[in-house]
């Protein structure tokens, strides 16, 4: 198979679909890889690297899409990749549909065949393509807040550990997840006070037999919610329904019960976000302030540890990666029904259940698909 990974053209994206590792094996397996000139620069890959592994280099995106039969990414094709798609293609990146109509309309019309990483399943019910880059996140969600809370950026001028004699930022992280996880362990080691707010009890019970008290958790309702808004100083948005919109859990009117100056943190900015006043922002624009609430939105958030994402989330995609490339899309999805939840989209039909009910659009099963 041609497999082809583009330069990510998403402002202030620098990871790249293929680290030269994912390349070598490729390669191994008889299939040819070309790579756009530059793309690994960002993580820290040189174009010596790609061609030292078996990569074929080209000067130009357009040289990929028109020649490759699966196209690797990292996140969703911009406009201008997406007219480049077509039929007899697989698409094989993050794309967070269900909050991006756009997006979705222009793949139903290039027909493409698009393996979403965000949807992809195992045995264990856990989303594997999805979880690296949420654990990125997760760590870096209060570094970023942490950031945001100081008085130069608009926040409180919190220092997230305190220090002697005054104490620390109070971080509430809505989710026990992944992303929650992870977020709640970094900024209890930044020495926060922090909650964990979930409505599973199993997961709360894991959280404390793991973490030993490190966090507090709280079982999550409107009324919990409320009652640690009004004492927070971070507020972490780390709530995920698989594919499908992110509920808005803190509303307009809520800024108010808040101190000002405060911050929030959306890790779910990609699938919506779960803030009503939140809308996507950029590494180079990060933040923005509603009603005296500081707001950091970043969509691609791992993006800003290019490095470690990028060899993270390949570590991840590769086994699937090489499984649609030696046996082709419809074998390996047969195969592997963990890897048929990744199917969006197919020649002109949508493929998944919670994209359609989010804009309203008919689902072909996935196993239809298979017989298209």
């Amino acid at each position: 198979m041609r497999i082809g990974c583009p330069t990510e053209i998403k402002p202030q994206e620098f990871r790249v679909g293929l680290a030269p590792n994912a390349v070598r094996e490729a390669v191994a397996h008889g299939h040819q890889v070309m790579i756009q000139t530059g793309a690994g620069l960002g993580a820290g890959f040189a174009d010596a690297d790609y061609t030292e592994a078996g990569a074929v280099l080209v000067d130009s995106a357009a040289e990929i899409f028109a020649n490759a039969e699966m196209v690797v990414k990292v996140k969703e094709p911009q406009a201008a990749e997406r007219a480049q798609l077509r039929a007899d293609q697989v698409l094989f990146t993050y794309l967070h549909l269900a909050p991006d109509p756009a997006q979705t309309r222009d793949l139903l019309n290039s027909g493409v065949t698009a393996i979403a990483y965000e949807t992809v399943t195992d045995p264990q019910g856990g989303l594997p393509l999805l979880a690296p880059m949420s654990e990125v996140a997760g760590r870096l969600a209060p570094q970023m807040g942490a950031w945001a809370l100081q008085k130069a950026n608009g926040g409180r001028g919190t220092l997230m550990g305190g220090v002697p004699g005054v104490g620390p930022a109070e971080v509430v992280v809505i989710g026990g997840g992944v992303v929650g996880t992870h977020a709640a362990r970094i900024a209890a080691g930044m020495g926060a006070d922090v909650t964990v707010l979930d409505r599973s009890l199993p997961r709360l019970r894991y959280l404390d037999d793991v973490f030993g008290g490190r966090f507090k958790t709280r079982y999550s309702s409107g009324g919990a919610l409320a009652e640690l808004l009004e004492r927070a100083d971070m507020v972490v948005g780390a709530v995920l329904i698989p594919g499908a919109e992110a509920p808005k859990l803190v509303r307009r009117a809520d800024l108010a019960r808040m101190k000002q100056g405060a911050v929030l943190v959306d890790v779910a900015i990609d699938q919506g976000g779960c803030f009503e006043t939140s809308h996507a922002t950029t590494h180079q624009d990060p933040i923005f302030e509603v009603d005296g609430i500081i707001h950091y939105c970043v969509a691609n958030m791992p993006g800003a540890v290019a490095r470690t994402a990028t060899i993270a989330l390949g570590n991840a995609t590769m086994p699937y990666m090489l499984a649609l490339a030696d046996k082709g899309w419809r074998q390996a999805c047969e195969d592997d029904p963990h890897l048929l939840e990744g199917l969006n989209t197919h020649a002109g039909h949508l493929t998944y259940y919670a994209v359609g009910r989010a804009q309203g659009i008919d689902v072909l099963s996935p196993h239809l698909a298979l017989k298209v």
